[in-house]
């Protein structure tokens, strides 16, 4: 009786064990494949970063010929704005020069102008010397007045007058000499010799206007303010 009843333990215990065996050889048998999924995963990751290694080695070599080429045109850019800078330097420097000789030919030009002018005046003064030399002047002899009214006691600050004078006898005459006399001219020279008759302190004996030519409103204004016209033509 007690044998029969420890056999049948063992046949119990060998029972549970050939159980536990098989379900450890169930899960031996899972876990192989995981491990073999787990194997395949780790392959195509592996593959996965060769692929991306290789791509990013390309990547690299054309991002660094990119950078090569950059660097090239910057080099050109550089060395062409260092030529562009020299060139405008050249032309600043050239642009003085050209300053230089404006100045210098504005300076000529004026003193051509006023000489030219002055020849002008001498000229028309020549052509009416007939008519001048009645009146009892002297075309040779009337000289150049300038006045400066640095203060603007006689008329406007800083104004700078001209006109000529031919003084004879004591009498004193202001002539005013143009190729074409205007309104405007008329009106100017009224005011000038009233300047003038205050400068000098004496009697004007007769304010002159010579012109080539004068515009019709022009001498009857001069009439209105007793200015005198020697003139050759009427423009209408």
């Amino acid at each position: 009786m007690e044998a029969t009843s420890r056999l049948a333990e063992v046949e119990e215990t060998l029972k549970k064990i050939a159980e536990t065996l098989e379900e450890m050889s169930r899960r031996a048998a899972r876990d192989s494949v995981k491990l073999e999924e787990a194997a395949e995963h780790i392959k195509t990751a592996a593959e996965a970063l060769k692929t991306a290694a290789e791509y990013m080695k390309t990547v690299s070599a054309a991002f660094a010929e990119i950078l090569t080429r950059h660097e090239k045109v910057l080099e050109e850019l550089k060395n062409a704005v260092v030529e562009i800078r020299k060139v405008l330097e050249r032309h600043e420097t050239r642009l003085e020069e050209l300053a230089g000789a404006v100045g210098e030919l504005k300076v000529a030009v004026g003193s051509l102008g006023r000489r030219w002018g002055r020849d002008l005046e001498r000229t028309v003064l020549e052509l009416f010397r007939e008519t001048l030399e009645r009146r009892g002047i002297e075309p040779g002899k009337v000289e150049k007045l300038t006045l400066e009214d640095k203060e603007g006691m006689f008329y406007k600050r800083g104004a700078k007058l001209e006109i000529d004078v031919y003084v004879h006898d004591g009498k004193t005459y202001l002539i005013e000499v143009k190729s074409h006399a205007e309104l405007k001219d008329v009106e100017w020279l009224d005011d000038v010799a009233k300047v003038f008759a205050k400068v000098l302190n004496r009697k004007i004996e007769r304010v002159i206007l010579v012109a080539v030519h004068v515009d019709r409103d022009a001498l009857e204004r001069a009439k209105e303010l007793d200015i005198d016209v020697i003139y050759g033509n009427v423009l209408e």
